[in-house]
């Protein structure tokens, strides 16, 4: 049924995300049908011209939102699709907003308990990674510290659960396939580093708040950084 199918070639540097927009339009329109099996890595890699860790991701992206199926070591379009089958740009974009609003519902509260009860331990060690950012560092780098900085804020808040909750929404953040390739796009390289900058002035602000044991200007340095990013990452990356 798919041997006459082909896709078109990218034209530019790629991210898994185009990949899964074509695959998701292809299915969306009926080309795909359900159940249909997908051709394999090799034969997409090649009609994409892209290297297969880019399939792959692309694949495991649409596996995560319930549009294929794995069997075995193919590929197939589900059977039963969800009734939300996002357009990638809009999808990825649509899944920035979420993550950014669960994330201001969780992190701000937790940046003011943290600045209230925090012990100068802690208030020492946040000092620290805070000093170790530097504007213009690579972005791997710069999420790699991202991570440690909120992780010690977080513990810092003296309650467990809320740790537990939190933890888990920076798993998905730092997990995700989405922002990896928002993040990565060669287009994006400056506005991604223009990020980088502000969010390293904006860990620095917070720091500050955070070791002056001031919970209200914690909060509003912690909720100014979440509405910053997420403005940058929705009208300036593709």
């Amino acid at each position: 049924m798919t041997d006459d199918l082909s896709f078109e070639p990218l034209t530019r540097e790629t991210v898994s995300a185009q990949i899964r927009a074509q695959l998701l339009h292809r299915i969306n329109v009926g080309e795909l049908e359900r159940g249909t099996r997908l051709p394999s890595e090799r034969d997409l890699a090649d009609q994409f011209h892209v290297a297969r860790t880019s399939v792959r991701e692309a694949l495991q992206g649409l596996v995560s939102l319930g549009i294929v199926e794995r069997r075995g070591n193919r590929s197939y379009v589900a059977e039963h699709l969800p009734e939300l089958a996002m357009a990638a740009p809009d999808a990825d974009k649509r899944f920035v907003v979420e993550l950014f609003e669960t994330r201001r519902v969780l992190e701000v509260p937790i940046a003011e308990l943290a600045a209230a009860r925090a012990t100068p331990a802690q208030r020492a060690a946040v000092r620290e990674v805070a000093g170790r950012f530097e504007r213009d560092m690579p972005i791997d780098e710069f999420r790699q510290l991202d991570r440690e900085f909120h992780t010690l804020i977080a513990a810092a808040s003296a309650n467990p659960l809320l740790v537990e909750l939190y933890g888990k929404v920076l798993d998905r953040l730092f997990r995700s396939e989405t922002f990896d390739s928002l993040l990565s796009s060669e287009p994006n390289r400056a506005q991604v580093q223009a990020i980088v900058a502000q969010s390293v002035d904006a860990h620095r602000r917070i720091a500050a708040a955070f070791d002056a044991a001031d919970p209200a200007a914690m909060s509003a340095a912690a909720a100014h950084h979440l509405d910053a990013v997420e403005r940058h990452m929705v009208d300036d990356l593709v």
